[in-house]
Order: structure tokens, then C-alpha cells, then sequence
């Protein structure tokens, strides 16, 4: 599965071949085959993989915050790509760029839906702490997700306003200024 993001950040899922990735990982073509049949198959299990793999890391972090603000900073690091090039985030979108069956959409669905749970039941915490205001949460969700996902974007092409300022830093501050509960005007909403 690594050798396989590897390959497809650096090639793309248009120019990828089997071959490719069987070389990288120590393996032959046909046991490639054998397990994926075919590339569009290997490119979602790899998308799976690579998602199950991030959210196991952030629950494990998320499961060490103290707070809800905390937990939503994590969440908008693991949603970020780490930098212009970063393979996991490539293999989003060349995976997203590509024609699925109903299978595939239903995969792709369920991933994506699962970046919504978890920022859902962040905020639902926090709301019931009284540490984030009463936002609609579905509203909310969408709004932050397609933030964060142009803010992902941007990183990903390298785009130069981004050289002196963080979009992590960004995109929490705009999180926060909506989830501040009223009564509070300074500093995170701890």
C-alpha cells in the first residue's frame, strides 16, 4: 500500500501501471493483480488503507487532548496536507479526479462522510461543554469541510500566499471566531 501511494503521488493514477508498483513494493505484477484485479480497485483499497491508517493516528491523538478545541486542532492538521506534494493528499484527489462505478462511489462516500462524523462529534462535544457555540451542525460541517478542502487545494499547488502564513493557522482561526461561544471575545475557546 505505501509503495503504491508513493508511485501514484509521483506519477499520477493516469500514467500508473501495475508493473510500477509491483517493482517498488519487492513484487511481482501478478501477485499485484492476484490481490486488486484491477487498477481502479487497487486505487480505492489504497485510498481506504491510507484513510484508515490517518484516522487511527488521530483518534490516538485526539484521545490525548484535553479539550474540545484541542481535538478540533487536530483535526484540522490531519485534514491538511502537510505540504505541496503530500502523498496522501495526492492520492485524494487523483482518486476523486477518476470515473467510479456505484461501489466505488459508495467507498468514496463512506470516506468522506467520515471526515464529517468525526468533525460532527467534535463540535457536539464542544457545544455540550459550553466550550463552542450553538452552531447547526450539518451547516456548520459542510462549511468547514469545504474550507478546509480549498485550503487543501491551494497547499497542494503551492500557492505563494501561503509562504508566510499557515493555513492551519488560518483556517482554526476561522473555526474558532464561528464556534466562540457567546461572551467570549479573546483567545481560543479552550
Amino acid at each position: 500500500m505505501r509503495a503504491a501511494i508513493s508511485v501514484i503521488a509521483e506519477k499520477g493514477t493516469a500514467a500508473l501501471r501495475m508493473s510500477d508498483i509491483a517493482t517498488r513494493a519487492g513484487m511481482s505484477t501478478g501477485h499485484i493483480l492476484y490481490h486488486f484485479g484491477k487498477k481502479d480497485r487497487l486505487l480505492l483499497e489504497v485510498l481506504a488503507w491510507s484513510q484508515a491508517d490517518l484516522w487511527t493516528r488521530f483518534q490516538q491523538a485526539a484521545d490525548q487532548a484535553v479539550s474540545p478545541a484541542e481535538k478540533l486542532d487536530l483535526f484540522v492538521r490531519f485534514y491538511l496536507p502537510s505540504h505541496q506534494g503530500d502523498e496522501r493528499y495526492a492520492l485524494w484527489t487523483q482518486v476523486l479526479a477518476q470515473r467510479h462505478d456505484e461501489a466505488g462511489r459508495r467507498i468514496l462516500t463512506e470516506l468522506l462522510d467520515g471526515w464529517d462524523e468525526r468533525l460532527e462529534a467534535i463540535l457536539r462535544e464542544g457545544r455540550e461543554l459550553g466550550h463552542f457555540a450553538d452552531v447547526e451542525l450539518p451547516e456548520f460541517t459542510i462549511r468547514a469541510v469545504a474550507m478546509l478542502s480549498g485550503l487543501s487545494e491551494d497547499v497542494m499547488f503551492g500557492r505563494s500566499r501561503w509562504q508566510h502564513t499557515s493555513p492551519h493557522a488560518f483556517a482554526l482561526s476561522a473555526l474558532e471566531r464561528e464556534l466562540r461561544p457567546t461572551g467570549r471575545s479573546r483567545g481560543r475557546t479552550a
